[in-house]
């Protein structure tokens, strides 16, 4: 059978072009290149658990193909002589010729791939059906070794889904710790005793109504004040404080920047903070489950809050400074800026691409001390609480008591901006499979950790810094002994009381 399979084939009258375009493809496969570029397609197309599951099932399979399929069986591939010439592979193989490694591993890859997400084995089959034909194309493999190849790929895959099967949805989502307790809040329902500040810029240009009349209505004797320019946020709430009916509660309808500013003062007057969301993105509103002015009005009337873990941010010398939901040094807050440029036209996997390319390619590397070891990175990201995705641009908090600091470090490595821009755009699992390949091998550049402090300082270039939608590109607070620019992020647990839905998440 294999010798009519291999003269049927070798019979057939193809051009220079055609068997150029078969060669390539054959080579494209050696080593796992092309499954290993297939997997960052499917990583940025959000296809991330079957790029995982068709690279776990193609390493298997390669390993059964190539370490016990070939000894046990093995055999000698076809004669050069029987091939014609503009078909042959420019480097002949030598090992045994059963079965088709690069078939088994295509067929593990694409069928993995499948079994996650059958839209992308579709696109994917026609692919791996080419690498197959390829073997027999170029005169590397007999038939049955093809058709043994295809057979060990797709049994493995099968049974590593037998063994590792896909979660259920309801598996998907990240197992939490116990939910927090609320605790108890003053109960204003009238508005009596708090003083609400709406910051007018926040969020402009999102069709947000103006929360002004609600707050009359529902809280006719909340004191509320519209932020104009020059106002201060610490010497408002300092007036405030210092009048005959001194508040009870402070309040603030704005974006992250202007609820972390007004969380520093909550914090040095030891008031409970009451945040209506109004910006743009209102990163801690949404992990705080406030979706609505209407939302934490009923929290305030209610008088159902937590305890929430912040961050305090010191610099080498000036009061510290409140960090509610992220803080960063490096490229990170520029890629930001930039992935939102596209987003809405190109969504946001395709948009982090192009962004990751744009900033790496402007931007150099810095050389800083992390917790005391020197090293040269592209950005540091550290979250108050645990973030998802896992990569050096997370987007989700989930919970607003984690009790750690969860920090990304993108390394600048053997390959800085090619390997930057795959770990910054991809993450760390992508990266690590990138990391595999000839051109890129090192080790992965992202490492991400949890702890309860860090410290990060600079003698070579000012980092500059970014927390909570707000972005320096100085460092403030001067310089230690050594001329180093330091920055420097402790966990507060329960550090910040603040108004919240009774339902705890």
């Amino acid at each position: 059978m294999d010798e009519r399979v291999a003269q049927r084939v070798n019979a057939r009258k193809t051009g220079r072009g055609v068997d150029t375009f078969w060669r390539r493809v054959s080579s494209a496969a050696n080593h796992g290149k092309l499954w290993f570029v297939a997997a960052a397609a499917l990583a940025l197309l959000g296809r991330p658990r079957a790029a995982v599951r068709g690279l776990a099932s193609l390493g298997i399979a390669s390993l059964v193909a190539n370490l016990i399929g070939k000894r046990l069986v093995g055999g000698e591939r076809p004669a050069l002589t029987s091939i014609p010439i503009s078909r042959r592979l420019q480097r002949t193989p030598t090992s045994p010729s059963f079965p088709s490694g690069h078939t088994a591993s295509a067929v593990a890859f694409a069928t993995g791939a499948a079994l996650e997400s059958p839209v992308a084995g579709a696109a994917l089959a026609p692919v791996a059906a080419g690498v197959a034909y390829s073997r027999l194309h170029t005169g590397a493999h007999w038939f049955s070794d093809v058709v043994g190849g295809a057979a060990i790929g797709a049994g493995v895959a099968l049974a590593l889904k037998a063994v590792v099967p896909a979660p259920k949805p309801s598996a998907l989502l990240i197992a939490e710790p116990p939910t927090a307790t609320t605790i108890d809040l003053p109960a204003l329902a009238d508005g009596d005793g708090a003083f609400i500040l709406v910051n007018p810029g926040s969020g402009r240009g999102l069709g947000r109504p103006d929360p002004r009349p609600l707050l009359a209505e529902r809280l006719p004797k909340a004191t509320v004040h519209e932020l104009s320019d020059g106002d201060d946020f610490a010497e408002l709430v300092d007036a405030a404080l210092a009048s005959p009916n001194p508040p009870r509660v402070i309040g603030i309808h704005g974006g992250d920047g202007s609820v972390g500013a007004l969380a520093t003062i909550a914090r040095k007057h030891d008031l409970p903070l009451l945040v209506f969301p109004g910006g743009t993105f209102n990163h801690f509103a949404k992990a705080a489950m406030l979706d609505s002015v209407d939302t934490a009005i009923d929290a305030l009337q209610s008088g159902s809050g937590r305890a929430v873990d912040i961050a305090e941010l010191r610099f080498a010398t000036g009061d510290p400074v409140v960090v509610l939901n992220t803080l960063s040094v490096g490229i990170y807050p520029s890629f930001v800026e930039e992935r939102e440029k596209y987003e809405k036209r190109i969504g946001k996997p395709l948009a982090a691409l192009v962004a990751a390319i744009r900033v790496v390619r402007r931007t150099s590397p810095l050389r800083v001390e992390i917790e005391g070891g020197r090293r040269t990175i592209w950005s540091v990201f550290v979250g108050v609480g645990r973030y998802y995705p896992v990569t050096a641009a997370p987007i989700e908090r989930r919970r607003l008591d984690d009790g750690v600091l969860d920090v990304r470090v993108l390394f600048a490595g053997g390959k800085p901006r090619t390997r930057g821009t795959v770990a910054l755009a991809l993450g760390g699992r992508v990266d690590a499979l990138v990391a595999r390949l000839p051109f890129l091998q090192g080790p992965p550049v992202l490492d991400s950790f949890t702890s309860t402090g860090l410290t990060i300082r600079s003698r070579d270039d000012d980092p500059g810094y970014a927390h909570d939608g707000e972005a320096s590109t100085e460092t403030p607070g001067g310089t230690d002994d050594d001329g180093a620019k330091r920055l420097n992020v402790t966990l507060v647990p329960g550090g910040l009381r603040v108004y919240s839905p009774v339902t705890p998440r």
